[in-house]
């Protein structure tokens, strides 16, 4: 059965869902059989990155699919190697390249990596990007409210999405407040945390039973409750199946409040003031 995940308005007026799929360690002919099923599946968000070292099998699978590329919405994103407006725009064409696809659905800085401060000069090309056609939406990764502030205040352009680690461990609501004023759309990666370790928590399968979903379904439908897409990675078609089929319950604001009460920070090295990747 085909998932139908329900679409969501970003503030550029473009579709968005409230599930993605992400690809992170899908590689080669399985990596791509694995994309396309997803695809195959109902997915219409799909997550890569040019530090995935996958590009090239996500636009493989968008192609295999049969799906009408541009109802997928790639989502990929510039390395910190590339950050300034030149670098960005030469980033992005190759990732266009490798992808083989004609645009981008939604492309965002990987990293801020603040030492180098370029993050904003890499917007703007972005930006460019949108307004050629290369890119159809353009936002951001692991930035932080004075970094959002920033890029706000010096382009005009609010981003359309800022992709952050987030979980029942770690639940962003100050984060989620700023993008909720600003019409950003939140989205977690990791959202299942160490998935052994968190959904061994005792309140998880409890809630679970009670709604008779698996812990996994409980904790995505958690994420979209708050607002936020995750994007759970699965090479398994029925798991990729079970992680998005999650509108048919809805969680008590109750049990929202305890599923975030789990919180007790970042699980991964991944501070945006301090962590930078290349």
């Amino acid at each position: 059965m085909t998932l139908d995940i329900p679409q969501i308005t970003l503030n550029d007026s473009h579709a968005f869902y409230e599930v993605g799929f992400g690809t992170y360690g899908l590689t080669e002919e399985e990596g791509t059989a694995s994309i396309r099923a997803a695809i195959d599946g109902g997915y219409r968000v799909v997550d890569t990155a040019v530090n995935y070292g996958n590009e090239r099998e996500v636009g493989e699978a968008v192609r295999a699919s049969g799906v009408d590329p541009d109802e997928v919405i790639v989502t990929s994103k510039i390395p910190g190697r590339a950050h300034g407006y030149d670098e960005a725009i030469a980033s992005t064409r190759e990732s266009l390249r490798t992808l083989g696809l004609d645009r981008i659905g939604l492309h965002l800085i990987h990293w801020p990596n603040p030492s180098v401060d370029k993050y904003v000069d890499t917007f703007r090309g972005l930006i460019a990007l949108r307004e050629d056609g290369a890119v159809r939406s353009v936002g951001v990764s692991n930035f932080t409210i004075p970094m959002l502030e920033r890029l706000i205040a010096e382009t005009g352009v609010a981003p359309a999405v800022n992709q952050v680690e987030m979980h029942p461990y770690f639940p962003q609501a100050e984060l989620r407040a700023f993008h909720q004023e600003h019409g950003i759309r939140t989205e977690s990666w990791s959202p299942l945390a160490r998935r052994s370790e968190m959904l061994a928590e005792p309140l998880i399968p409890e809630l679970a039973a009670k709604y008779e979903v698996t812990p996994t379904q409980l904790v995505v439908r958690w994420h979209v409750q708050l607002g936020s897409t995750p994007i759970p990675k699965s090479a398994s078609p029925e798991r990729q199946h079970e992680n998005a089929d999650v509108f048919g319950f809805e969680l008590s604001a109750e049990h929202v409040d305890r599923i975030s009460a789990l919180e007790r920070g970042r699980l991964w090295d991944g501070d945006p003031d301090t962590h930078e990747e290349m």
